[in-house]
């Protein structure tokens, strides 16, 4: 299951797990929306795109499946883009989709 990161990587924004503005790589890099929209929706880390994170359901609707039995990650991952880096990634990427990354 996702791990629900706390806060924006680059700019340390919380990230509530009800935070619609949460995006994540398929490695569960957690960015806001804005740094993603800085990031040109490449994963500094990955190079991978981002999407939408799911929001976990806070209410037990079935099988011990919400908020309350498998709760948000409380691990603060702080690692600020290195923008010079990322601007030769972006380079290195432009022009080819994320799902053909």
């Amino acid at each position: 299951m996702l791990e629900l990161r706390p806060s924006c990587e680059n700019c340390n924004k919380p990230l509530p797990p009800h935070a619609t503005d949460a995006m994540i790589c398929s490695f569960e890099c957690t960015f806001c929306s804005d740094c993603v929209s800085l990031l040109g929706n490449t994963c500094p880390n990955c190079g991978g795109g981002f999407v939408p994170r799911p929001i976990r359901p806070v209410t037990n609707w079935k099988g011990d499946n919400y908020l309350g039995h498998d709760p948000a990650s409380t691990t603060v991952k702080f690692r600020p883009v290195d923008w010079e880096a990322h601007q030769h990634l972006l380079l290195r990427l432009q022009g080819i989709p994320p799902e053909q990354r």
